[in-house]
């Protein structure tokens, strides 16, 4: 008996587009740790932002490592702090970090059908997310989105320094929902990620081939595809028989 779905977010319930390559994004966040009495060309920021992200992965122990955006922005803030000035709280970082992401956000809104199916299954299912990213950035796209109160737990890779599909991520979601593996769904759109991650968690998996996302990955198959999310009921009724 299937009791819980974890779902991916981006591109799975949120269909979502950034650019963090745009020098647009630089401008306006470097302008904004000006206020944070930070002194920082959006050249410099450009630089040192992928430089910090790679670094960050790199000295990771982790198969899959995630990086940390608001610990980059911490980083950016002491190296560029105007001399004399007062301390930089962490708060500014963690601002700065969601500046940058508002900068560079140029789509944000749910695929059809997502709130009218998760109305219909959560009072039936226990319903989780398990995504990558920042909580910085995920949790308000989630609420943003209208989202909030749906899901328990929420877990994000930025949080735990690791991503899908190092099978942890799952296991900290069911541990939280007190289910076993045997009784949640996986629900996502990267066959890769989720389903290829999901299958080592031990799940079974329903597939979104959305307009995002890794629709092939080796052999991988999911255990149900869908095209159109409204589907994913139909997909679970085959999944219970």
């Amino acid at each position: 008996m299937i009791k819980g779905i974890i779902f991916d977010l981006n591109g799975t319930l949120i269909d979502i587009a950034t650019d963090e390559w745009s020098d647009d994004v630089y401008r306006v966040t470097a302008n904004f740790l000006r206020y944070c009495q930070v002194n920082i060309s959006p050249e410099t920021l450009k630089e040192r932002y992928f430089a910090l992200n790679r670094e960050q992965r790199r000295r990771s122990r982790e198969e899959f490592p995630e990086f940390d955006a608001v610990k980059i922005f911490q980083t950016v803030i002491d190296e560029f702090r105007i001399p004399g000035s007062s301390h930089v709280e962490y708060s500014h970082a963690y601002s700065a970090a969601q500046v940058f992401r508002a900068a560079g956000l140029r789509k944000l809104e749910l695929y059809s059908g997502v709130r009218e199916v998760l109305d219909s299954l959560k009072h039936r299912y226990h319903l989780g997310a398990v995504s990558d990213g920042q909580s910085a950035w995920a949790v308000p796209e989630l609420l943003s989105a209208g989202l909030g109160g749906y899901f328990s737990p929420v877990v994000v890779s930025g949080d735990h320094g690791f991503r899908k599909p190092d099978d942890r991520m799952f296991s900290l979601a069911l541990e939280a929902m007190q289910l076993s593996a045997s009784e949640v769904v996986m629900v996502g759109n990267d066959m890769y990620r989720d389903v290829y991650g999901g299958h080592g968690a031990g799940m079974k998996t329903v597939f979104f081939r959305s307009n995002q996302g890794d629709w092939e990955f080796r052999e991988v198959e999911a255990d149900y595809i869908i095209y159109d999310f409204r589907e994913l009921p139909e997909a679970l009724a085959f999944l219970e028989n």
